[in-house]
């Protein structure tokens, strides 16, 4: 064989070694520099709270700082997009939410994006319920009686921003109950909250995390929880199914990185969120917060999005519910 054909052999098989090398060298050399963690919606909310609370441990686990971000507005799609535009490389985090990936696809007609094709799922963190919150001065003590007042008066309802889980559980609410309550849209649960605490708004769905302090405090009072059964944080209040029979729902976050991040960096971050989720201090916290630790795998995540997306696109269409 000639000297230049053995030479063209060598040049190929370090080439693909090189190929074979790459995704171990990317695993070996990630994180480099500091991870930036976006929530598509304002600080101070529930996913805020948590997804501070698992950056500070993959923050301490992998080395480098672990930025958050918040990004609120159009109902999540602001943070959502941002990060589906962003280098495929894991520097870039969202903290998916149902309303970014299972709800606006189907409430929003010019997304930006695309839930399912723009986004490599990597882990669900928790599930949370619901509840339903309302001003103590309108003289409600459940929800027999908020559905009673509804269908005499209009009552305005806050959430977290058109598309988010406060804003279909309300109309999931007004579909099965048969009223018709004005949906008030914010920026997130906290501006909300404090709408509600000031008597704009007479009621939110939110979750028991963004409540619960005013609940001690009595400055709310919460009437309702969106799933079956009771919470063990506020054991005293009844399911909705008691009063409107079928009615049940939780809501969730995960993280999702931009489509064509390696498997590789995709792996590495489940890893890192699973091993927060069991640090014993987190999991305290968020248990007495009502959120339930998932720390699924990427194709069991990937799985559920997909399902979740089905069941509310369908809620969406029936009820009607509409992005304002």
């Amino acid at each position: 064989m000639k000297l230049n054909q053995w030479c063209r052999i060598f040049a190929l098989s370090g080439v693909f070694v090189s190929a074979l090398a790459a995704p171990h060298a990317v695993a070996q050399s990630y994180p480099s520099k500091p991870i930036n963690f976006v929530v598509p919606a304002a600080a101070g909310g529930p996913t805020d709270a948590v997804t501070r609370l698992i950056a500070d441990q993959m923050s301490k686990s992998m080395g480098v700082s672990v930025i958050v971000e918040p990004k609120p507005g159009g109902g999540g799609n602001i943070g959502a997009n941002y990060v589906a535009k962003s280098a495929p490389d894991g520097y870039t985090l969202l903290m998916a939410t149902l309303g970014t990936h299972a709800v606006n696809e189907t409430m929003y007609s010019n997304l930006q994006f695309d839930p399912q094709k723009d986004f490599e799922a990597v882990s669900q963190v928790v599930s949370y319920p619901l509840v339903i919150a309302v001003r103590p001065d309108l003289g409600i003590n459940n929800v027999a009686d908020l559905i009673k007042l509804a269908k005499t008066r209009n009552l305005n309802r806050g959430s977290g921003g058109s598309g988010t889980s406060m804003h279909l559980s309300g109309e999931y609410f007004n579909s099965m109950a048969g009223v018709q309550m004005t949906h008030v849209p914010y920026k997130g649960s906290a501006p909300a909250v404090t709408d509600l605490l000031g008597g704009q708004i007479d009621l939110v769905f939110d979750t028991i995390l963004t409540v619960l302090p005013h609940v001690k405090q009595g400055k709310v009072k919460v009437i309702g929880v969106t799933t079956d059964t009771r919470s063990p944080v506020l054991p005293d209040v009844p399911p909705i199914s008691d009063t409107v029979p079928g009615y049940s729902m939780s809501s969730w976050i995960g993280v999702v990185v931009p489509k064509g991040t390696p498997k590789s960096i995709v792996d590495r971050l489940q890893t890192e969120i699973a091993k927060a989720l069991k640090v014993p201090d987190v999991r305290e916290k968020l248990l007495s917060q009502a959120a339930q630790p998932v720390g699924s795998t990427p194709e069991q995540f990937r799985e559920f999005i997909k399902q979740e997306t089905i069941r509310w696109g369908k809620v969406v269409k029936e009820s009607g519910a509409k992005a304002n």
